[in-house]
């Protein structure tokens, strides 16, 4: 099939984050399948992003060149339904007006913009896909759709992963117990939870080591906060890294933490459990069926992530049985297996 992505998501991890991960591991592995993917992104580029994504969908019209046009969030939401040309399929990496239930200032205001505009583009798509259960409920529920969309899970490139994982060796730092997260900064992510557990914890892990992935709106507040908490020589900020950085990170963490409270799927949790690392978590959104066998806390308590995070750290059995079983589960998310997933659920919209 020849297929045309429109996506006005940044192409790089730093600000794409995971949305870009998700989109350009998918487009490789159908171009492996034998299927030709062609991007159109934005060429105009503004300050605000939310006006970026405006510009770009105002010209985007139905193509009869490609198999199937496949508009990601928001993107392509002017193509009218039942328009000639290409088959539409709107793909959700995330529900934008469940993420923005949870942000506030600007960020939300923007959001909102965006969110109807993807409720435009649901409706007039041919056929919905989204990453998870928890996703296709909160699309139906927020948009108003009378079916359920259809789930093709987030997928992860394993061989390239491994690869990295293996080509960037980054050993525990000697007699630190090392916490990872690895997201972007926004209110929904509770980093501040993981900050008020690690100060809860001095105490009991003496040695523990945070180590904060990433960059966003709340940094400054999250700083602030750590400031605060006198967590200076726990705390590490690495802000925005490159793929060999992170895979180093990853090695170098003893468990993966994300206490976030909105997650359409979490790419982050894939790459974690490639990596054989356990994983605390909170137990909302999609993360308790993207990985069930995590250690899955309270969400909005850090004590319970405090607790979640003690419990690994006095049990290296329990670590070990959890990474096993993440190494395990992972299998099913390969790039190659859920692309091939991605093309049927296309083909059932024709």
């Amino acid at each position: 099939m020849k297929f045309r992505f429109l996506t006005s998501t940044p192409q790089d991890v730093a600000r794409g984050s995971g949305t870009y991960v998700g989109i350009s591991v998918l487009a490789n592995a159908l171009r492996e399948l034998g299927h030709t993917v062609d991007f159109e992104s934005p060429t105009r580029h503004f300050p605000v992003f939310t006006i970026e994504r405006l510009w770009f969908n105002r010209g985007l019209r139905a193509s009869s060149a490609y198999d199937c046009t496949v508009g990601f969030d928001m993107d392509g939401y002017q193509i009218a339904a039942g328009a000639p040309g290409a088959l539409h399929v709107a793909s959700l990496k995330g529900v934008i007006a469940d993420e923005v239930r949870f942000e506030s200032g600007l960020t939300r205001l923007t959001m909102g913009v965006q969110a109807r505009c993807e409720r435009l583009h649901v409706h007039r798509a041919a056929r919905v896909l989204v990453t998870s259960r928890y996703s296709a409920d909160c699309a139906q529920r927020f948009y108003g759709l009378q079916q359920l969309p259809t789930v093709v899970p987030e997928l992860i490139d394993l061989t390239a992963w491994r690869r990295q994982l293996a080509a960037f060796p980054a050993p525990a730092h000697p007699g630190r117990f090392t916490v990872l997260y690895v997201g972007r900064f926004y209110r929904r992510k509770r980093v501040g939870l993981l900050l008020k557990a690690a100060a809860g914890l001095r105490e009991a892990i003496p040695n523990l080591e945070i180590r904060l992935v990433g960059n966003g709106p709340c940094d400054a507040t999250w700083r602030v906060q750590a400031s605060h908490l006198n967590l200076g020589h726990t705390v590490t900020w690495m802000g925005d890294i490159s793929r060999a950085d992170l895979a180093a990170e990853y090695n170098r963490a003893h468990i993966f933490c994300l206490p976030s409270v909105q997650e359409g799927f979490g790419i982050v949790l894939l790459e974690a459990m490639a990596a054989g690392k356990p994983i605390v978590a909170a137990r909302a959104a999609a993360i308790p069926e993207v990985a069930p066998h995590a250690t899955l806390v309270e969400p909005e308590s850090a004590q319970s992530l405090a607790t979640g995070i003690l419990d690994l750290y006095r049990s290296p059995e329990a670590q070990a049985a959890q990474s096993a079983k993440g190494v395990a589960w992972v299998e099913q998310f390969d790039a190659r297996l859920v692309a091939w997933l991605f093309v049927e659920a296309v083909r059932g919209a024709g």
